[in-house]
């Protein structure tokens, strides 16, 4: 039986750097790396690409909710622009 190397999977940011959106809606705008996938090549900066959810009521008589969430983008719609992580 043959061994399969796998190969290590590498983002160009890490959790706390500062990147810059060069892509998409949120282009030339600039926030801060909260969360990485690396197996998707996505990250979730915050305050960037917020989504809307809406919530149904629970129990009687309670209200909806309207939810605003950061949903993940592309590493390749973002470039490094301050490498916070190393002090």
């Amino acid at each position: 039986m043959r061994k399969i190397k796998q190969k290590k999977l590498k983002l160009h940011v890490k959790i706390g750097d500062t990147v810059k959106i060069i892509a998409g809606d949120y282009k030339g705008q600039i926030g801060e790396v909260t969360k990485t996938w690396a197996k998707k090549s996505k990250i979730l900066v915050k305050d960037i690409n917020m989504k809307t959810k809406h919530i149904r009521p629970q129990q009687e008589g309670e209200s909806g909710q309207i939810m605003k969430k950061e949903a993940p983008i592309h590493s390749s719609n973002v470039m490094l622009y301050k490498n916070n992580s190393n002090p």
